[in-house]
């Protein structure tokens, strides 16, 4: 037995007995006469104690020759501290050490295993292994399991089944690049791997397994950003014989459950807003709500003096930020700045000073009076002591160049409390989105996802206006899930693969399973998906899903710790058919 209690479990009350523990040596104190140690594991640290007068000469040369990171046992009795420690649980007590077993030397670490370290993320995902013994990591992975845990629990107790499906899957067109992998068996051709079980769930419904669910890996082989990897995890679900409602209804208890056992946060029923209004009030789908800065929209009244930047724009558009009057100058001048940058686009900014005397400043009062002010602060509602910040421009740019200048004021502002939890629905989003650069529809969700009662004929004469019978869910200005009621016909999935611009060729090809699944009774289905990985950081207070993923790629998807991707040796390439031209 190497240990009989964990370093985290020990207290005055069990003085006086013999233990075995084990663990990392966190930090060694040497007065000479007299050592100390702390022994670390997940579970917390005890400190062990070796001396002159107690200990024997070889027990005190065995302790000298301990460096940080070695792995220990050590045997001993409980004692209490003479000096106690109110920062750790166990600082009442220390351990007299009769017997020391170094069970692996450590070289030094190459960054301090400490909550505040010295190491750069670089160095860090390096060794990881070495990042994850200290807490603030270590804390998230068992943040994450609770997470996980507690989703299975809600789940299973609404009559949800757990089912695996495949890894190794065909590769499509639609969505993001697939992570394609050949097969030895069968030369020139390829498996991929899945951006998501979505047809597999699907035919789940077909089988009679009408509430599924998956905590499952989905892989993307896309561009990169700063927080986003190209594998990660999905809360994956599915139910027949259900309308939106149901779903909505569901996982809004899953997710309600959730804050509530991980948070201890109880939220009321969950608020609903159309696609449209998010844009219109918020200048992207996954509004935070947690404050309040919405859009006013300004062209009725700043398009008829002679300002020809607001005259030839699609839109003119401004927030109210509170108390934003205190700004200098100087201030102001920086967030033009801000917004000028090349990651937001936007040309320059107008600005009106709300005073406290009810009067205007501007940065355009050559053009405008106090009247014309006054209407813009209405449609803004600023109220005096705010500043109102306008942006103008096509609708598609300026919409989400004010998004994210609300989203920096907010967080300049302290308006983004992680511990405040706003969820919201998100509806009624258009079924297609049209490619600017070929002109072509593509599904905004996925070619599976059926268009809301009544609209399916609106394809041919308006495909615009189609809404789809689709919903996400947002939580803190973050997208946490989404999903849709699907397609459950062979006709209508054929009629929406046709407006997607597959021949009738490609699309037997391409999805010929399912539509034949359809046509051996397949029930009215839908589903949602959570991004696991962005809802445990949220609930978690973070936003940096990197922090809560054990073994996370870097910005350019590499994994630095295993140095992968890598190049493989001749040998598997001619094993694989393969041959490369570089």
């Amino acid at each position: 037995m190497y240990r009989s209690h964990n370093n985290g479990a020990l207290r005055l009350a069990h003085a006086g007995q013999e233990v075995t523990l084990a663990g990392w040596v966190q930090k060694v104190r040497d007065k000479g006469f007299m050592i100390w140690i702390d022994l670390r594991d997940r579970y917390g640290i005890t400190q062990i104690i070796v001396d002159e007068e107690r200990s024997s000469k070889a027990l005190l040369e065995t302790a000298k020759a301990l460096g940080r990171e070695f792995v220990i046992q050590v045997k001993g009795t409980v004692i209490e501290r003479e000096s106690k420690n109110s920062q750790i649980p166990t600082g009442e007590i220390e351990i007299l050490a009769s017997q020391l077993t170094i069970l692996n030397a450590s070289l030094t670490p190459p960054f301090t295993i400490e909550d505040t370290t010295d190491g750069g993320e670089d160095i860090r995902m390096k060794y990881r292994y070495l990042d994850i013994r200290r807490n603030p990591v270590k804390d998230n992975l068992i943040f994450r399991h609770k997470v996980t845990m507690e989703v299975r629990k809600y789940l299973s107790n609404e009559g949800f089944i757990e089912v695996e499906t495949p890894y190794l899957i065909k590769s499509t067109p639609e969505g993001a690049r697939d992570f394609v992998v050949p097969s030895r068996m069968n030369e020139g051709q390829f498996y991929a791997l899945p951006q998501s079980p979505q047809t597999f769930k699907q035919l789940l419904m077909v089988g009679g397994m009408d509430k599924y669910f998956q905590i499952v890996k989905c892989f993307r082989d896309e561009d990169l950003r700063a927080d986003r990897q190209p594998e990660f995890t999905q809360i994956d679900c599915e139910m027949a014989f259900i309308e939106q409602e149901d779903i909505l209804e569901v996982f809004e208890g899953l997710t309600r459950h959730l804050l509530k056992e991980i948070n201890g946060v109880v939220v009321d029923k969950f608020p609903r807003m159309d696609y449209d209004d998010a844009m219109r009030l918020y200048g992207n789908d996954k509004p935070d709500i947690r404050f309040d800065m919405k859009f006013g929209e300004l062209n009725e009244v700043t398009q008829h003096k002679d300002f020809k930047v607001f005259n030839s724009a699609e839109l003119v558009v401004g927030i109210a930020v509170p108390g934003g009057n205190a700004y200098s100058r100087k201030e102001i001048d920086k967030l033009i700045d801000w917004v000028r940058r090349p990651q937001v686009g936007a040309l320059g900014m107008v600005y009106v000073r709300c005073n406290e005397d009810g009067t205007f400043k501007s940065s355009v009062d050559k053009f405008y009076n106090q009247e014309d002010l006054a209407k813009w602060a209405a449609k803004t509602n600023a109220k005096a002591g705010d500043l109102i910040c306008v942006l103008s421009g096509e609708i598609n740019k300026v919409r989400p160049q004010l998004s994210a200048l609300r989203m920096e004021l907010a967080e300049r502002l302290g308006l983004r409390d992680p511990k405040v939890f706003a969820p919201l629905w998100v509806v009624d989003f258009p079924l297609l989105e049209l490619d600017e650069e070929t002109g072509h529809y593509h599904a905004m969700h996925h070619p599976f996802t059926s268009p809301k009662p009544g609209q399916l004929e609106m394809l041919d004469s308006n495909p615009a206006a189609v809404k789809a019978n689709a919903y996400d869910l947002v939580l803190n200005g973050n997208e946490i899930g989404g999903g849709s009621i699907r397609i459950h016909d062979k006709k209508t999935q054929a009629i929406m693969l046709k407006h997607l611009g597959f021949s009738e060729k490609d699309a037997k090809a391409q999805f010929g399973f399912l539509m034949d699944a359809f046509e051996y009774g397949a029930p009215p289905h839908g589903g949602l998906a959570f991004g696991l990985d962005r809802l445990v950081a949220i609930l978690g207070g973070q936003e940096t899903i990197r922090d809560f993923i054990a073994f996370p790629k870097n910005n350019s998807g590499r994994d630095v710790m295993i140095d992968a991707p890598a190049a493989i040796d001749d040998e598997q390439l001619k094993e694989l058919n393969l041959k490369l031209d570089l």
